[in-house]
């Protein structure tokens, strides 16, 4: 009798099976397969630059740009960094995070005056630098950012590697400054959008293999690696590696071309500082995906972020990922994609 009933079970079960089985089959395919995006994990993206990342508190950090600088710590993390022109014709970076804040950034440097009126769009940002000229400082500290500079912090924030040289050994250990900012209820302001958005790219642009950037005593190539889906960047010469050993490169590369004029402002050897005016309008270039995209840029105010259109009027959408950004008042000088691979070879022009 158990066994008869143990049979009887399992025909029942099989039976229910067969069934199920027959519905599934006699319903529209697409039924169940609706029911995945209901149940998909949703990618939150990070505001500046569309990574994968929450929206945090925003740490801009200044950083050495000279050749005994290289190779730099925690750019790699940066949602943006922006290249600005200095005494001498050099270049220095203002790298913004927000996604991510990583352990050890830098080498940290002074502050310039073109950095305040870029902030600012951002916010109230926590900004870290290892001190400014006299005239600057009382500056900085009406500024719309929270003063975090090397001379308010301890030596354990900003710290001295041994295996670098004075004045490029200064390194900004981030996570335990934010830590500290977390602790002390600092009101850093939350990254948000600034201007531009991400998505496809318009229908418009010249493809090139690489664009170079020039300042007076410093250039920039940046080289399309299809493989990478990234702009690779060359610091004058040499590959720009992180120290960690990955090629710094971001997936959009900005050229604003800028006003740059003398500022009030001198080092500490007379060198007149540069001032890049970023607010108004002007023209540049958006690169993505393989193309250069002539533009016009629109700040409108400070406390505004920089918009970016096509001739026509068209929003040019940067393509998600790092966005580094060249203040320059130089012409850029694009190398082409060779004319029997792209019928449009002509290096774009800023009209």
């Amino acid at each position: 009798m158990f066994f008869k009933k143990v049979a009887n079970g399992i025909a029942g079960v099989a039976a229910i099976a067969i069934v199920v089985v027959a519905l599934i089959n006699f319903l529209p395919s697409g039924l169940f397969s609706s029911l995945g995006p209901e149940i998909e994990k949703v990618e939150i993206r990070n505001s500046l630059s569309g990574r994968i990342g929450n929206d945090g508190p925003i740490l801009a950090v200044k950083i050495d740009d000279t050749a005994p600088a290289h190779p730099q710590a925690g750019l790699e993390d940066a949602d943006i960094v922006y290249i600005e022109q200095v005494e001498g014709g050099l270049t220095r970076l203002a790298a913004i995070f927000s996604s991510k804040i990583p352990a050890v950034i830098g080498p940290v440097r002074s502050a310039r005056i073109s950095d305040l009126e870029i902030l600012e769009q951002f916010g109230n940002v926590a900004f870290a630098y290892s001190g400014a000229q006299k005239k600057l400082l009382p500056v900085i500290a009406e500024a719309n950012v929270i003063n975090l500079g090397a001379q308010r912090q301890s030596p354990q924030i900003y710290a001295t590697d041994p295996l670098r040289r004075a004045p490029t050994a200064m390194m900004l250990q981030a996570q335990k400054l934010m830590a500290n900012v977390a602790k002390d209820a600092l009101p850093v302001a939350i990254s948000k959008p600034i201007g531009w958005s991400f998505g496809e790219m318009p229908e418009t642009g010249t493809a090139i293999a690489s664009v170079k950037v020039s300042w007076p005593a410093n250039s920039y190539t940046a080289t399309w690696s299809e493989k990478e889906k990234r702009w690779l960047l060359s610091h004058g010469d040499a590959a720009n590696l992180a120290a960690s050993g990955l090629h710094l490169g971001p997936t959009t590369f900005v050229i604003q071309l800028v006003s740059i004029t003398d500022s009030i402002y001198r080092d500490k050897v007379g060198g007149v500082t540069p001032y890049s005016e970023t607010i108004g309008t002007g023209k540049g270039f958006v690169l993505r995906d393989g193309f250069a995209i002539a533009a016009n840029w629109n700040r409108p105010s400070g406390d505004q972020g920089t918009t970016w259109s096509t001739e026509d009027g068209e929003e040019i959408k940067f393509a998600a990922g790092q966005v580094w950004i060249a203040l320059t008042d130089r012409a850029p000088v694009f190398k082409p994609v060779a004319a029997a691979n792209n019928q449009d070879a002509t290096p774009p022009q800023a009209k």
